[in-house]
C-alpha cells in the first residue's frame, strides 16, 4: 500500500480572480492533472484548462472529506492539483497544511497576489509598505495591536487582508477608532480586484466604520502613509 510519503500533490495559487492572471506554470499543471480540487468559485476560473480532468468542488464544511478522496485517487495512480485563491503564502496556510498531512511531497506553484494589485492601484511601493493579514483562525489581537502601532507611527503604507466574514473593514475600522487611531485617517477598500465588478471605496476610518452594507470576502484594505495619500 502506498504510504503518505510516496504521495505527491500540487497546490497552485490562482490569483485574485482574473483568469488571465493564472501563470503559465499553473495552467500546465491543471492541463496535466486527472483531478482538480478547489472551492467552486476557484474551479469556475480554472475549468477552462482542466480538459477531461475530474473537477472536485469543496466547501469549508467538507474539505477534509474531499481531500481524503483526492488522496485516495492519488494512491490509485492519478495526479491531483489543488487550487486556491491568490497568494499561497498569504491566505492558504490552513489548506496547505491539510494537503501536507495527506502527501509527502507537495509542490507549491504561487500565483499573482492581490497585494501586488492593491499596491499598483494605489500607486505605492512594497519597500515603503508593510503587510498585515487577519485571514487566519488564530487570535488576531496581536495583529490588530501591530496595525494600530504602525498607523500611529505613520512611517509606512499598510496593506491589510481582512478575515471573512467576521472581521471585515467596518468592524476593523471601528475597532481602530475605539483604540485611539484618529477617525479622519484615510483608508481605501478594494473589492474583487481584477474581476469585471471590481470596486474601490475611499474615505476615512470613521466613515468606513459606519458602513452597513456587506463587503466582498475578496476585500483588501490599504492605509497610505500620510505623505502618500492619493489626491
Amino acid at each position: 500500500m502506498t504510504s503518505n510519503s510516496d504521495i505527491a500533490m500540487t497546490i497552485i495559487g490562482v490569483g485574485p480572480g482574473d483568469p488571465q492572471m493564472l501563470t503559465l506554470r499553473a495552467q500546465q499543471a491543471i492541463r496535466s492533472a486527472d483531478l482538480v480540487v478547489g472551492f467552486r468559485t476557484v474551479l469556475n476560473v480554472v475549468e477552462q484548462w482542466a480538459g477531461d480532468a475530474e473537477l472536485c468542488p469543496m466547501s469549508y464544511r467538507d474539505q477534509e472529506q474531499v481531500l481524503d478522496y483526492a488522496q485516495e485517487q492519488v494512491r490509485s495512480g492519478k495526479t491531483c492539483v489543488v487550487c486556491a485563491w491568490g497568494d499561497l503564502n498569504v491566505s492558504a496556510r490552513e489548506l496547505i497544511e491539510r494537503v501536507q498531512r495527506r502527501a509527502g511531497r507537495v509542490e507549491l506553484i504561487p500565483g499573482v497576489s492581490s497585494i501586488q494589485f492593491a499596491a499598483a492601484r494605489t500607486g505605492i511601493y512594497m519597500e515603503e509598505s508593510i503587510f498585515v493579514t487577519l485571514h487566519k483562525r488564530a487570535d488576531t489581537s496581536g495583529d490588530l495591536d501591530e496595525l494600530r502601532h504602525h498607523l500611529n507611527e505613520g512611517l509606512r503604507n499598510i496593506i491589510l487582508l481582512p478575515r471573512p466574514f467576521d472581521l471585515m473593514p467596518p468592524l476593523i475600522a471601528g475597532n481602530l477608532v475605539e483604540a485611539g487611531v484618529p477617525g479622519d485617517r484615510p483608508v481605501i477598500v478594494y473589492q474583487r480586484l481584477t474581476f469585471d465588478d471590481e470596486q474601490a471605496w475611499r474615505g476615512t476610518l470613521e466613515q468606513c466604520a459606519a458602513i452597513s452594507e456587506e463587503f466582498s470576502d475578496l476585500s483588501i484594505m490599504v492605509f497610505p502613509r500620510p505623505s502618500q495619500e492619493p489626491d
